[in-house]
């Protein structure tokens, strides 16, 4: 199989690529990589010669002889190689750029301060416990999303945009799931909850959620 992807059941990141994954509808095969046992594989050094960031998802594809890291990189590669299943980026140039530009409001801005890195660096090197962990998750959280529903308040249809799914949904869903993880009631941010609510009814979302992944622990 051409392409492989190595991620991790729970990591946000690797949502996204699996959901992009399965709207464009490749085949792939999957690799985990559990980021907490023996101390996180990502930073194993087979894992390092493919992602010296230590960082998951990574993508290969043989076919092209290429390893790719970044979720949005990534999905880009994908939408833009392969013409099969649904187009994640439209191809008219404003509209282009909204959808990039939400996306990456999510995935610049707020996903990486909440991730397993960055608490884990809280409680180790600065003594932060963890209530006051996820307080600070959440904290960042409500803050996105509050701007995230003045956005899709004005442009939102069934999905963030209304012409179609898009890479915007494909980002948001698992910040959802995130934030509902750090204890976040969606019905807070209607808009949010409707779009991801529309989602969630796709083959290809419930494909990708964390608990229909091979790695994913029993019960989760």
């Amino acid at each position: 199989m051409a392409l492989k992807l190595y991620g991790y059941w729970r990591s946000t990141a690797s949502y996204r690529v699996r959901i992009a994954l399965n709207l464009k509808q490749l085949e792939y095969e999957y690799v985990p990589i559990h980021l907490v046992n023996q101390g996180g594989e990502q930073h194993q050094q087979h894992y390092l010669q493919l992602n010296p960031a230590a960082l998951v998802p990574t993508l290969a594809d043989d076919d092209e002889d290429i390893i790719l890291n970044q979720s949005l990189s990534i999905i880009e590669y994908l939408d833009e190689r392969y013409d099969q299943g649904t187009r994640l980026l439209p191809c008219h140039t404003l509209e282009k750029a909204r959808v990039r530009a939400l996306a990456q409001d999510i995935a610049c801005d707020i996903q990486p301060l909440g991730n397993l890195r960055v608490m884990q660096a809280l409680e180790t090197q600065f003594g932060v416990a963890k209530p006051e962990q996820l307080k600070w998750a959440a904290h960042w959280i409500h803050k996105g999303f509050s701007a995230l529903e003045q956005r899709l308040a004005t442009q939102s249809g069934n999905y963030c945009f209304d012409f179609a799914v898009s890479l915007a949904d494909v980002c948001l869903v698992p910040q959802a799931y995130n934030a509902k993880r750090f204890g976040i009631n969606l019905e807070t941010y209607p808009q949010i909850h409707k779009v991801v609510s529309n989602c969630e009814q796709l083959e290809a979302f419930v494909a990708a959620r964390p608990e229909n992944q091979p790695d994913a622990p029993p019960g989760s």
